[in-house]
Protein backbone atom coordinates (compact mmCIF):
# COMPACT_ATOMS: atom_id res chain seq x y z
CA UNK A 1 0.00 0.00 0.00
CA UNK A 2 1.26 3.47 -0.91
CA UNK A 3 -0.14 6.60 0.72
CA UNK A 4 -0.13 9.82 -1.29
CA UNK A 5 -1.04 13.31 -0.05
CA UNK A 6 -0.64 16.70 -1.67
CA UNK A 7 -1.74 19.15 1.07
CA UNK A 8 -5.43 18.28 0.74
CA UNK A 9 -7.96 16.98 3.21
CA UNK A 10 -8.35 13.84 1.12
CA UNK A 11 -5.99 10.98 1.73
CA UNK A 12 -5.19 8.89 -1.31
CA UNK A 13 -3.97 5.32 -0.91
CA UNK A 14 -2.73 3.02 -3.65
CA UNK A 15 -3.19 -0.75 -3.32
CA UNK A 16 -1.65 -3.26 -5.72
CA UNK A 17 -4.37 -5.48 -7.17
CA UNK A 18 -3.84 -8.49 -9.43
CA UNK A 19 -6.39 -9.28 -12.12
CA UNK A 20 -7.48 -12.87 -11.54
CA UNK A 21 -9.22 -15.49 -13.65
CA UNK A 22 -12.37 -14.24 -15.41
CA UNK A 23 -11.42 -10.61 -14.70
CA UNK A 24 -11.99 -10.88 -10.96
CA UNK A 25 -10.24 -8.61 -8.47
CA UNK A 26 -10.12 -8.63 -4.69
CA UNK A 27 -10.84 -5.38 -2.89
CA UNK A 28 -8.16 -5.10 -0.17
CA UNK A 29 -9.44 -5.66 3.37
CA UNK A 30 -8.48 -2.16 4.62
CA UNK A 31 -10.63 -0.66 1.82
CA UNK A 32 -13.52 -3.00 2.63
CA UNK A 33 -13.28 -2.01 6.29
CA UNK A 34 -13.01 1.71 5.57
CA UNK A 35 -16.01 1.72 3.20
CA UNK A 36 -18.00 -0.77 5.31
CA UNK A 37 -18.27 -3.18 2.37
CA UNK A 38 -19.55 -6.71 2.81
CA UNK A 39 -19.85 -9.68 0.48
CA UNK A 40 -22.52 -9.08 -2.15
CA UNK A 41 -22.32 -5.27 -2.05
CA UNK A 42 -22.53 -3.64 -5.46
CA UNK A 43 -19.61 -1.53 -6.70
CA UNK A 44 -19.41 0.72 -9.76
CA UNK A 45 -16.32 0.72 -11.96
CA UNK A 46 -15.78 4.00 -13.81
CA UNK A 47 -13.32 4.30 -16.67
CA UNK A 48 -12.17 7.85 -17.36
CA UNK A 49 -9.61 7.67 -20.14
CA UNK A 50 -6.86 5.44 -18.75
CA UNK A 51 -8.01 5.99 -15.16
CA UNK A 52 -10.16 3.39 -13.40
CA UNK A 53 -12.20 4.24 -10.30
CA UNK A 54 -14.06 1.70 -8.20
CA UNK A 55 -16.79 3.19 -6.02
CA UNK A 56 -19.33 1.66 -3.66
CA UNK A 57 -22.85 1.68 -5.05
CA UNK A 58 -25.21 1.59 -2.12
CA UNK A 59 -28.86 0.90 -2.96
CA UNK A 60 -30.85 3.93 -1.81
CA UNK A 61 -34.26 2.31 -1.28
CA UNK A 62 -33.32 0.17 1.77
CA UNK A 63 -31.52 3.14 3.37
CA UNK A 64 -34.48 5.43 2.77
CA UNK A 65 -36.90 2.81 4.09
CA UNK A 66 -34.80 2.47 7.26
CA UNK A 67 -34.80 6.26 7.74
CA UNK A 68 -38.57 6.50 7.23
CA UNK A 69 -39.13 3.63 9.67
CA UNK A 70 -36.88 5.26 12.28
CA UNK A 71 -38.67 8.60 11.95
CA UNK A 72 -42.07 6.91 12.18
CA UNK A 73 -41.03 5.04 15.32
CA UNK A 74 -39.54 8.16 16.90
CA UNK A 75 -42.72 10.14 16.19
CA UNK A 76 -45.09 7.31 17.12
CA UNK A 77 -46.62 7.26 13.62
CA UNK A 78 -48.19 4.08 12.27
CA UNK A 79 -48.30 3.05 8.63
CA UNK A 80 -52.02 3.88 8.61
CA UNK A 81 -51.23 7.39 9.90
CA UNK A 82 -48.63 7.82 7.20
CA UNK A 83 -50.95 6.68 4.41
CA UNK A 84 -53.76 8.90 5.71
CA UNK A 85 -51.31 11.83 5.78
CA UNK A 86 -50.30 11.16 2.20
CA UNK A 87 -53.95 11.20 1.12
CA UNK A 88 -54.49 14.49 2.97
CA UNK A 89 -51.42 16.01 1.28
CA UNK A 90 -52.59 14.84 -2.15
CA UNK A 91 -55.96 16.47 -1.58
CA UNK A 92 -54.32 19.72 -0.42
CA UNK A 93 -52.06 19.79 -3.50
CA UNK A 94 -55.03 19.13 -5.79
CA UNK A 95 -57.05 21.94 -4.15
CA UNK A 96 -54.05 24.29 -4.45
CA UNK A 97 -53.73 23.51 -8.16
CA UNK A 98 -57.43 24.10 -8.72
CA UNK A 99 -57.27 27.52 -7.04
CA UNK A 100 -54.18 28.66 -8.91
Amino acid sequence: MTSISQNTNVEMKAFPIRLQENGQITVPQPVQDNLNLTEGDMLTLLQVGNLVLLTPKQPQVPQLADKITAIMEAEGITLTDLLDGIETEREAIWQEQQNA
